[in-house]
């Protein structure tokens, strides 16, 4: 859908380079400029740097010098999109905020990928941080995913789609800023609403919603709509949660698996 749009992206680490590579896969031509040091995820996870920026043309140029400052334009004249993850004051520094761009590349749309909204928009901040705000971090144990920033790349993604939509309607171009410390606080909504806190409907609360030991390892159900439920508990003829740790600690988590998809049940193993 995105065939003949071409993207400049400035981003490295996350979640500009995974933002690119979504729209990659929806058609758009992706030239990846690194700094002169490269992309520090290529240190990071090498396997990971890699499938993120296959297919794109990455071209390390450093913006500080005049010939670096000459390709990057050269690059802009081109394309439909920028996508940047630089501090703003460091993007004023440079020449490279919107407002200047948008002089010289009037067709240009630009994302910005920052850590807090203004007049916060220069503070230093990283994903664990943003989850750390918003309660989604545990100690002692480290986030099993990088949660602000991954969600971040979709906030992107679609704040990209935006602005190329309105250019079409429109013909106008704009910039549209996407600070992670407000897709953490989105993205902990079913915590902040208390849904997901301990006890709660969706935090164990209730027996068809609810992590159970198997003969061998962990069992998810995830029965919460009452057919799946009435259908779980007849066919096991358990109410309780008590009853439902004693059925399911009756046979492994892939026996489980399998019951649960010939009736249609939402049951998986934890891995």
């Amino acid at each position: 859908m995105l065939q003949g749009i071409k993207i400049v992206n400035l981003a490295v680490n996350l979640p500009g380079p995974a933002a690119a590579q979504r729209l990659s896969g929806m058609g758009a031509s992706v030239v990846k400029v690194e700094p002169p040091s490269g992309d520090p995820m290529e240190y990071y996870s090498a396997r990971w740097y890699r499938d993120m920026a296959a297919g794109h043309d990455v071209v390390r140029l450093n913006l500080k010098e005049s010939h670096g400052k000459d390709e990057l334009f050269r690059l802009l004249g081109e394309a439909d999109l920028l996508l940047a993850a630089t501090r703003p004051s460091a993007m004023q520094r440079l020449g490279l905020d919107f407002s200047h761009l948008q002089k010289q590349f009037p067709n240009l749309c630009m994302v910005s990928i920052v850590g807090y909204p203004a007049p916060h928009d220069n503070e230093a901040g990283h994903d664990l941080t943003y989850q750390a705000k918003n309660r989604l971090v545990v100690p002692p144990n480290m986030p099993r995913s990088l949660i602000s920033d991954m969600a971040g790349a979709e906030r992107t993604v679609s704040s990209a789609l935006a602005l190329l939509l309105q250019r079409q309607l429109t013909g106008n171009t704009d910039e549209i800023l996407v600070p992670l410390s407000e897709v953490a606080e989105m993205m902990a909504e079913p915590l902040r609403y208390g849904s997901t806190e301990p006890g709660a409907i969706l935090g164990g609360g209730i027996p068809e919603y609810n992590i159970y030991q198997a003969a061998d390892g962990w069992i998810a159900v995830a029965a919460l709509e009452p057919h799946f439920k009435n259908r779980l508990e007849e066919s096991l003829n358990i109410h309780t949660i008590e009853e439902y740790r004693t059925a399911f600690s009756k046979e492994t988590a892939a026996y489980w698996k399998e019951w649960g998809q010939h009736l249609d049940l939402p049951i998986d193993i934890v891995r």
